[in-house]
């Protein structure tokens, strides 16, 4: 009678065992490396130990593995044995039963549905005995995983330990979404982060102002209409053109005039405004928005002019559209109030054909294809493959657009309707500021 009840006493801590490595591997696994690390960082020392582990996941799973696969033979060695001495021969038919009802419920569902639910305080329970069991088997675990890797070799497979800068890059976008939630400001954070990543993938002609909506002071005019056009303009830095306007000589900050004009006694008279410009920096329109931003921060400056490969002008761009493109518009006292987007109260929204894709894709959530054009009016000139007339109607990627106005070869104004799961439930700003005009700085 007494061995009997050792041996239940064996099978209950085996299957404890069998619960232990189950939750081990599944806390361990599930904890959350990023909270790990920060906790690590604190000096928390079970943080530091959990983020050991993460660093050693083959050692890891193979201790795990091999301590579940022994404990659970051990209790269907047990089970049988017991069960023999109670049924005869037939007990090795209930044992088996049994011991797979147990290992199943209490050795495998049940730890792991307590440690998938709570992986962060297991990990940090589990892993002083998990490291101190890792560190005893690795003779064992190291053999394996030679003869695992060899075997792999044999048929061609490479075993790669450490991602690539695309698949970091991509795990933490799905961190990012994993992260979203309806709240509103997880929701932007989210977005914002989301645009950080992008910044590599879009090229400056995106974002610039175009050349149509730039404001440019003609250095050759008077010099009482030039500082009156500078004084009436809201921007801080304008571009100097002489002759034509892709001749820009210069770029003149207003603040660079005033003190000109304060040491002058307050006269104009005698000014060399093109001697108080600063010199242009010319950048290709195929340029990154992160190698921009980072060309910014190098040449402390916030003011570009783009040029195509032919070195004609494009438009500009400057720091704030860069920031814009992380945290959405950024709008003072001085911005024009400009035509952008207007919502319907049918659901559609008339748009300037300037409006980007980037910018109504962000803000209304949809899959607008960005590829082929940058623009509204873009989009339905790649897709209708004609310059439309006014009153024409398409419908291209589920989205129903129609040309409300049409300037000779340029599309205007543009009436959009989404389908109707992905109708806006909010306007974007409605001065449109992201949609027209920028400050120039």
């Amino acid at each position: 009678m007494d061995l009997v009840l050792l041996n239940l006493g064996v099978l209950v801590l085996l299957i404890m065992g069998s619960a232990f490595f189950s939750g081990s591997e599944t806390a361990i696994t599930a904890a959350s490396k990023a909270r790990m690390l920060n906790l690590a960082e604190q000096g928390f020392k079970r943080a530091i130990l959990v983020k050991q582990l993460h660093g050693r996941m083959e050692q890891v799973i193979g201790t795990i593995l091999l301590g579940n696969a022994c404990v659970n033979s051990f209790i269907a060695i047990l089970s049988a044995h017991i069960f023999v001495g109670f049924f005869g021969t037939a007990g090795s038919v209930y044992a088996g039963i049994v011991a797979t009802i147990v290992i199943f419920v209490i050795g495998e569902v049940l730890p792991k549905t307590f440690t998938i639910n709570h992986p962060d305080r297991s990990a940090l329970t589990l892993a002083p005995l998990v490291l101190f069991l890792v560190r005893a088997t690795s003779p064992i675990t190291n053999l394996t995983q030679m003869i695992c890797s060899g075997l792999l070799r044999l048929f061609g497979i490479k075993v790669v330990n450490e991602l690539g800068n695309e698949e970091r890059i991509e795990e933490l976008r799905g961190a990012i979404a994993l992260h979203a939630g309806a709240d509103e400001e997880i929701r932007e954070a989210g977005q914002m982060l989301h645009s950080i990543l992008d910044l590599e993938d879009v090229p400056v002609s995106d974002i610039m102002v175009h050349r149509r909506n730039m404001t440019m002071i003609d250095a050759d005019q008077p010099i009482e209409q030039l500082v009156a056009e500078v004084l009436q303009s809201p921007h801080t830095r304008l571009p100097l053109y002489r002759g034509e306007a892709d001749n820009i000589i210069g770029v003149l900050h207003a603040k660079a005039l005033l003190r000109a004009v304060q040491a002058n006694h307050w006269k104009l008279d005698g000014l060399d405004i093109v001697g108080l410009a600063a010199a242009p920096w010319f950048i290709p329109d195929q340029t990154n928005l992160l190698a921009q931003l980072e060309a910014f921060r190098e040449r402390r400056e916030h003011f570009a002019l783009v040029v195509d490969e032919y070195g004609a002008l494009m438009g500009i761009v400057t720091l704030e559209d860069i920031l814009e493109e992380i945290v959405g518009d950024i709008s003072d006292e001085h911005d024009v109030a400009v035509a952008g987007v207007t919502p319907q109260a049918d659901g559609s929204l008339e748009m300037d054909g300037t409006v980007t894709l980037r910018d109504l894709n962000r803000e209304y959530g949809w899959r607008l294809p960005d590829e082929e054009a940058s623009t509204v009016a873009g989009l339905v000139l790649h897709e209708a493959q004609q310059i439309p007339f006014a009153g024409q109607v398409f419908a291209f990627h589920g989205f129903r657009f129609e040309i409300l106005e049409r300037q000779r070869n340029q599309l205007t104004r543009i009436k959009v309707t989404p389908p109707a799961d992905a109708t806006p439930v909010a306007a974007p700003g409605a001065n449109g500021k992201r949609s027209g005009a920028r400050a120039h700085g």
